[in-house]
């Protein structure tokens, strides 16, 4: 059956001289892997600078399979990048929040949330005249909400440490080492309580955002089984200073 629905490129690799796989996160069918045929070839009908990381594209699409390969007939933008391709900082931010999304969401059904809230992210990213330095941790902890374990409860002088093992505000220090001291708690508790729009609001030094990114990546690999690793916040540790 053909579809129609809206898509996020999470990744393309390279299949054959002229053809692709690329994993599109989709409005109507979650998480799909494409072939697309002949798209590095000179008389290509889906360009190749469509099917960038990040791009946020509309296509029509050949549904087989729940899982495996299917083919898109049609494609083109649902969203030209003004900002993104001719920022390194924005471009840094992206890749990661695009990295994050495809090794942590597992399920290949639809979630309209989900994806309203992955377009939306990556539209403000590039349109956003704000600071960006807090967006990708404010993704981390949005993202957790629709994967099932976003952080319970806030700080507050009762409770100023957050546990990452039990995913919530405690008033002790765990025995294990998987914990925020007060002050990264508090950021945290911060950066939970405020929208996207506003979590540049949230004043976090460069060591203190470091820190909390390395948290963060503990705490999905705590929550998901088999997370694999993530390499891309390497490059916001120096654009970004984590």
């Amino acid at each position: 059956m053909l579809i129609k629905t809206k898509g996020i490129v999470l990744r393309t690799v390279k299949y054959s001289e002229t053809s692709i796989i690329a994993d599109i996160y989709t409005e109507e069918r979650g998480l799909r892997s494409y072939l697309i045929s002949g798209v590095r070839s000179k008389n290509a009908k889906v360009k190749a600078s469509l099917l960038q990381i990040m791009s946020l594209v509309e296509m029509v699409a050949y549904e087989r399979h729940e899982k495996g390969l299917n083919r898109v007939r049609e494609l083109q933008a649902a969203h030209v990048f003004q900002a993104i391709p001719f920022d390194v900082r924005r471009g840094a931010v992206g890749l990661f929040l695009a990295e994050m999304a495809r090794k942590a969401i597992r399920e290949p059904e639809e979630n309209r949330p989900l994806f309203d809230f992955l377009f939306r992210t990556f539209r403000f990213l590039d349109e956003t005249p704000l600071s960006i330095v807090n967006i990708h941790l404010h993704f981390l902890l949005e993202l957790s909400y629709f994967l099932g374990f976003l952080p319970n409860g806030e700080w507050a002088p009762e409770t100023p440490f957050f546990d990452l093992q039990e995913g919530t505000f405690v008033e002790e220090p765990p025995t294990h080492a998987y914990y925020l001291k007060e002050s990264e708690s508090q950021l945290l508790s911060g950066l939970l309580q405020c929208r996207l729009e506003n979590c540049h609001e949230v004043v976090i030094s460069r060591q203190q955002r470091k820190a909390i990114l390395l948290h963060l990546l503990d705490y999905y690999h705590i929550h998901i089984e088999n997370m694999p690793e993530i390499h891309a916040h390497l490059v916001l540790e120096e654009v970004l200073g984590g």
